[in-house]
C-alpha cells in the first residue's frame, strides 16, 4: 500500500503523563501532567457512581446541554462553541478546515507539539520563531507573520508558563488581520492563571481569531477528554460538519456540566496554585544546579545542570515523574517541567531534587 509521505513519515508527539514511561507504578506522583492540583469537583464523583445506566445510550452528538452551560461560563453565544474529545481533537479538526498544502504557518517555539504535527499532516509550510517570552519579542514576531496563512500561539505558553498580555495579543491579531491571516490561540491553561481576564475570547469580533480552551486542565477531567473552541459562526459550523459523530461521551458531557456548576472551584484552585508556585520556586531556586523560569501557569519550567533524561530516571526511582523537556522543539536536555501540586506532593519533589543532584 502507498501512503502520503507526510503521513507515512509522521512521528507522534511525545507528552507527559504516566503512560509516557514503561510500566508506570499506580502510586506514581505525576508532576509531568499539568492538571488541576485539586483534581475534579465533588459532583463529578457522584455522577460517575450513579451514571453507569447511561453507558448503553448514544451521547448527544452536538453536546447541546454542555454548549449551553459553557455559553454562560465564557459569555459567548452557543453558536460560537464547538466541543471536542479533548482540546487536541479540535486542533486537528481546525487544521483540516483551514490548512491546505503549502499554507504558510508561523509557530513560536518552544510550545505544545500538536500544532506542528496537525499542520504537517495537512502539508502546511511551517516557520518557527524561537522565543522564551513573546511579549519581549513581539515586534520581530509580527514582522514574520505570513500573508494568507495561520499563526498558532499557546497562551499561557506550554512549557514556559509565560502569559502573552492582551495588549500584545491584540497587536498580533491586528497585524495578522491586515495580512488575511488566521490566529489560533490556545488558552487551555488560562483559567488557572492569576489573571484569566488576559483571555482574548471577548475579541472574537475581529473575525480572524479562534480560541481553544479545555476543561481537562481547569477541572481535572483529563481522563474524560473535554475541550472546546470559540470562533465565529462560520468557522464553528464547518468544524461541526467535519467532526466525527458522537465525539464526546455522554458521561463526559454530564461531568463537564456538573464541573462548571462548582462556582468557587476555580478560585480555590488559583489560590492554591499561587501559594504553591511561590513555595516551589523559592525552594527549588535554593538547590544548586536548578533555576526556575517565571511562570503564570500551573507549571514551572526549570533549567537544570543535570541531563534531563538522567534526572527523570533518578526521580522515577523515588516514584516521581517529571517532564523531560528535551522533546520540545527549541529546548534541549537542560530543561525539565513540573506541575504545581499540593504541599505534601511538592515537598516530596523538593526533597527528591535535593537528593538527585
Amino acid at each position: 500500500m502507498k501512503f502520503a509521505k507526510n503521513i507515512a513519515s509522521r512521528v507522534p508527539v511525545l507528552h507527559g503523563g504516566p503512560y509516557s514511561i514503561e510500566n508506570p507504578n499506580p502510586t506514581l506522583v505525576d508532576f509531568s501532567s499539568n492538571v488541576n492540583p485539586l483534581g475534579f469537583p465533588p459532583p463529578v464523583k457522584k455522577l460517575l457512581k450513579t451514571g453507569l445506566q447511561k453507558i448503553p445510550i448514544y451521547p448527544d452528538p452536538n453536546s447541546t446541554n454542555l454548549r449551553k452551560r459553557l455559553s454562560k461560563h465564557v459569555k459567548v453565544p452557543v453558536d460560537n462553541l464547538i466541543i471536542g474529545n479533548g482540546a487536541t481533537e479540535i486542533i486537528y479538526n481546525f487544521c483540516q478546515a483551514v490548512i491546505t498544502k503549502n499554507t504558510p504557518v508561523l509557530i513560536p517555539i518552544p510550545t505544545f507539539g500538536e500544532y506542528e504535527s496537525a499542520v504537517a499532516l495537512r502539508g502546511g509550510k511551517i516557520e518557527f520563531f524561537k522565543t522564551m517570552n513573546l511579549n519581549h519579542d513581539v515586534s520581530d514576531f509580527i514582522r514574520q507573520i505570513p500573508k494568507n496563512g495561520c499563526i498558532f500561539i499557546c497562551n499561557p505558553n506550554n512549557p514556559t508558563g509565560t502569559v502573552v498580555s492582551k495588549n500584545t495579543m491584540l497587536q498580533i491579531l491586528r497585524a495578522a488581520k491586515s495580512r488575511s491571516t488566521m490566529v489560533f490561540v490556545d488558552e487551555c491553561f488560562m483559567e488557572l492563571t492569576q489573571n484569566p481576564k488576559e483571555s482574548v475570547i471577548d475579541h472574537m469580533g475581529m473575525g480572524n481569531l479562534f480560541v481553544l480552551q479545555s476543561l481537562t486542565k481547569s477541572f481535572g477531567l483529563a481522563g474524560l477528554r473535554v475541550g472546546y473552541g470559540v470562533g465565529d459562526r462560520k468557522m464553528i459550523s464547518v468544524l461541526h460538519n467535519i467532526k466525527i459523530p458522537w465525539n464526546v461521551s455522554g458521561l463526559s458531557q454530564e461531568a463537564a456540566v456538573l464541573a462548571l456548576s462548582e462556582k468557587n472551584f476555580l478560585s480555590r484552585t488559583r489560590n492554591l496554585i499561587k501559594k504553591e508556585h511561590d513555595f516551589l520556586k523559592n525552594s527549588i531556586s535554593k538547590i544548586n544546579g536548578f533555576s526556575c523560569f517565571d511562570s503564570s501557569a500551573n507549571f514551572i519550567l526549570i533549567r537544570t545542570k543535570t541531563n534531563s533524561k538522567t534526572l527523570q530516571k533518578r526521580l522515577l526511582k523515588k516514584n516521581i515523574l517529571i517532564r523531560d523537556c528535551s522533546t520540545f522543539r527549541g529546548l534541549d536536555e537542560s530543561y525539565i517541567r513540573i506541575a504545581i501540586k499540593t504541599r505534601k506532593e511538592n515537598a516530596k519533589l523538593i526533597l527528591a531534587l535535593e537528593e538527585s543532584k
